[in-house]
């Protein structure tokens, strides 16, 4: 029975219904990260935090990068640091942040979604989410490097 199937999409067609695919410019015009197509892969250093990569490659020197770390509630990094100015933007939730080597949560900082942080370069700090999921998106120039430091803030082994 091909008639109820083609009455269908006639009468698509008559009211104005569109199945316009819009396809995306060329790459060498610009490219599209969708969402959905950022892939986080959990950090080997902080249990409960994940990154995706959306543009360029922190290690390499010289080359700008963008980069979006997710943190799960209760999850934050231990004091470090890195060698290169970092210039965040906080997408989602509200992420805490504090400074120096001695790591409390209670004397962090608020910074809701909406917010922008500069991360000054070799200076010690740690952030992350309390009660909430926080994802914030990071670019700087690299190489890029998180450099844990003990309580004198001396650093660890760098990452």
């Amino acid at each position: 029975m091909k008639t109820p199937k083609i009455l269908f999409v006639a009468s698509l067609v008559t009211t104005g219904v569109s199945f316009t695919v819009l396809a995306d410019p060329p790459k060498e015009v610009m490219n599209i990260t969708r969402a959905e197509d950022v892939k986080f892969v959990p950090s080997p250093i902080v249990p409960g935090a994940a990154n995706a990569v959306l543009s360029g490659d922190p290690k390499v020197p010289g080359q700008p990068y963008v980069v979006r770390n997710r943190f799960s509630p209760g999850t934050f990094s231990p004091p470090h640091f890195h060698p290169e100015t970092r210039y965040i933007q906080v997408l989602k939730g509200t992420w805490w942040v504090g400074s120096g080597p001695i790591w409390d949560k209670s004397k962090t900082t608020p910074v809701p979604a909406g917010g922008f942080v500069v991360h000054h370069p070799n200076q010690i700090h740690w952030d992350g989410a309390k009660d909430e999921e926080v994802i914030v998106q990071i670019m700087g120039i690299g190489p890029s490097a998180t450099i844990r430091v003990d309580e004198l803030g001396k650093p660890k082994n760098p990452n």
